[in-house]
């Protein structure tokens, strides 16, 4: 049986009220879903509605929401005590009871006769296992982790976790759930700490260390922290406003797994038993000892997110989205490595590895790039998928909304020129990995950039754009959410663009002193005319999809759900026809819009007259004789 649609307006039940399944259901409202929610006891029930009411109410003085939509959030959520009022025809049960194990084991067990028979059922856990909780499941195929940072309504960041039994469409259909959600789903490995606090926990209990070993005052610390992340908070405010309970647990939990490099310090055993939180104001920073705590916790970082990486846990890429998402820093810490250095970081990790010898092994990875001196981990903000004849081509840097820096444009072209390598390839499609296409240029970068580099970044961008145009198979734009500036540019170098519905596509380069430099005003001019496109460019605002299809720069506009199974269709219909005739027919079509019509028609029937010459046009004519399928070769 086919998995459930968790798309809106689907219903969801949220088993548990409290702090985090209280915002868990509230953003699956927001996000157009129905929720039931149930707990225990009224008394729970009216404290999670309260809860709810609190958040919301707070966006409306934020004036991020109004007083009706409120009304509307809470009109599609529902409350029970009963287990089976709540789970029956749900096609996603996510359990947010407190983190024990034979607790949320024993809710399984009570819901299993209750549950939807393509129900995807998931647990949110920051610590536990699972494979394990998978057990207590009737189908542990659609059983997986989903794990909400807190607070769960308006923290983005979401850890989507597989167990070895996880059908990987359950997996696929839960991070398309957290897009839904507007969440940053990052797939991670089930290992105990995940991505995140494998990390991010140690990091505060190191914080404690240093103070157990008299190196450095708390005040200290808490600078250092909050300068090296670039956060607000350092990691004694953030275990006063967390909890320390939580960090003491999860060290446990990490103990258990890893071994004593993970052990709680005694420190932090103790200010847990003591229930009081940490009186970091009263000492003085020492600005000496400050390089000594940056090391320390640094060499700390370093070391846990390099094995992460090594085990197979997440990607480099997901590991840094996780803490400039999740923990809001303002670099993850594969970033972190690269400005330090890779020698240089090798250095602190080592350093931090000697206290511990074998219970902290040093990434091997880590190890072999210093040694073959490079600079830099490399990162990928560009992935090809290959599925057949179709290549999918996504963007991937969904943090900043896929903006266009130089390795990105960088990543692009190479991926074009393999492509190009590929005789399989018959189509491609040029998305973001999310449903977000490219909101333009990366700012932050493109503000450092001198005069002469920033007209090489747009030859650079210009270079791209050509290759992607000239590409020897047709290239098809799927437009998702903002196809802004050096974006849109991107997706007017394809052959054609479809937009999903709610799509914002526009040139506001005007708007930051600048102006479009890859190519967009040129070919938007050639798409739609002199007068419409200098009225984008100037004014700077954006149009939607209905819109750019009106104005002739948008082929398509598809309902947003099915924005991807749609394209997919589309380019599989075009794979199927004759490649040699479908390439040629786009060199007649792009080259002769720039000639004379008699050119173009000299040149159009001279490239018609060169596909009577192929093995396709013989096995296409003939297929259409005998009434079958033809199989083309491009030959």
């Amino acid at each position: 049986m086919p998995l459930a649609t968790l798309q809106p307006p689907e219903p969801v039940a949220v088993l548990g009220a409290g702090n985090m399944g209280s915002g868990i259901a509230q953003a699956c409202a927001q996000a157009g879903f129905t929720v039931r929610v149930r707990d225990v006891d009224d008394a729970a029930i009216a404290r999670g509605r309260s809860i709810m009411e609190k958040t919301l109410d707070g966006a409306i003085e934020r004036n991020k929401l109004t007083a009706a939509g409120k009304v509307e959030i809470l009109g599609r959520i529902t409350f029970t005590t009963n287990l089976a009022t709540a789970i029956t025809g749900a096609a996603l049960v996510i359990e947010a009871v407190f983190e024990d194990e034979a607790v949320k084991r024993a809710l399984f067990a009570e819901a299993a006769p209750n549950l939807r028979a393509d129900a995807v059922v998931a647990t949110n856990t920051s610590s536990l296992s699972v494979a394990q909780l998978a057990s207590a499941v009737p189908n542990p195929g659609r059983f997986a982790g989903l794990h909400f940072f807190f607070p769960a309504a308006v923290n983005r960041l979401l850890e989507v976790i597989g167990g070895p039994q996880t059908d990987p469409l359950a997996i696929a259909a839960l991070e398309a759930f957290g897009y839904r959600l507007k969440k940053l789903p990052i797939r991670v490995k089930d290992s105990a700490g995940f991505a995140v606090n494998r990390f991010f926990v140690p990091y505060l209990n190191e914080a404690t260390r240093l103070v157990e070993e008299m190196a450095a005052t708390p005040a200290t610390i808490e600078e250092v922290g909050q300068e090296l992340f670039g956060t607000t908070l350092g990691p004694f405010e953030l275990m006063n406003v967390t909890g320390i309970p939580i960090a003491y647990h999860s060290m446990v939990s990490l103990e258990k797994a890893f071994g004593p490099a993970y052990a709680p310090s005694k420190l932090l055993e103790a200010q847990f038993t003591a229930a009081t939180p940490w009186d970091w104001k009263s000492s003085r920073v020492e600005t000496g000892l400050k390089d000594l705590v940056r090391d320390r916790l640094l060499g700390l970082v370093l070391g846990i997110a390099a094995r992460l990486v090594e085990e197979g846990v997440a990607t480099p890429e997901a590991v840094d989205r996780a803490a400039v998402v999740g923990l809001r820093w303002a670099k993850g810490p594969f970033a972190l490595l690269n400005q330090t250095g890779l020698r240089r970081g090798l250095e602190l990790v080592e350093a931090h590895a000697r206290r511990w010898g074998p219970v902290f092994p040093v990434s091997r990875e880590l190890r072999a790039r210093a040694a073959a001196g490079e600079q830099r981990w490399p990162m990928r903000y560009v992935r090809t998928e290959r599925p057949g004849p179709v290549a999918w081509v996504l963007l991937d840097r969904p943090e900043v909304l896929n903006s266009l820096n130089s390795d990105v444009l960088e990543q692009l072209d190479q991926a074009f020129q393999a492509l190009e390598k590929e005789p399989s390839v018959r189509v491609v499609v040029l998305a973001g990995a999310s449903p977000m296409f490219a909101a333009g240029a990366d700012i932050a970068e493109m503000a450092k950039k001198t005069i002469r580099e920033g007209r090489d970044f747009g030859f650079i961008g210009q270079a791209v754009c050509k290759r992607i145009e000239q590409f020897p198979h047709p290239v098809i734009a799927l437009v998702e959410g903002y196809a802004l500036g050096g974006g849109l540019e991107l997706a007017l170098a394809c052959d054609f663009v479809v937009a999903a519905d709610g799509a914002q596509l526009g040139l506001p380069e005007t708007t930051v002193g600048i102006h479009p430099g890859f190519g967009g005003a040129s070919r938007l001019t050639r798409l739609i005319g002199r007068a419409a496109t200098k009225m984008l460019v100037y004014s700077g605002t954006a149009v939607t999809a209905q819109e750019a299809h009106r104005m002739g720069f948008v082929g398509r506009v598809v309902p947003a759900g099915t924005a991807r199974v749609e394209v997919q269709a589309l380019a599989d219909q075009i794979a199927e026809r004759a490649p040699f005739a479908i390439s040629s027919v786009k060199a007649v079509i792009d080259r002769g819009m720039d000639a004379s019509l008699d050119a173009a028609l000299r040149l159009e029937g001279e490239s018609a007259g060169h596909t009577f010459w192929t093995d396709d046009r013989t096995e296409g004519m003939n297929a259409f004789l005998e009434r079958r399928k033809p199989k083309f070769k491009g030959t």
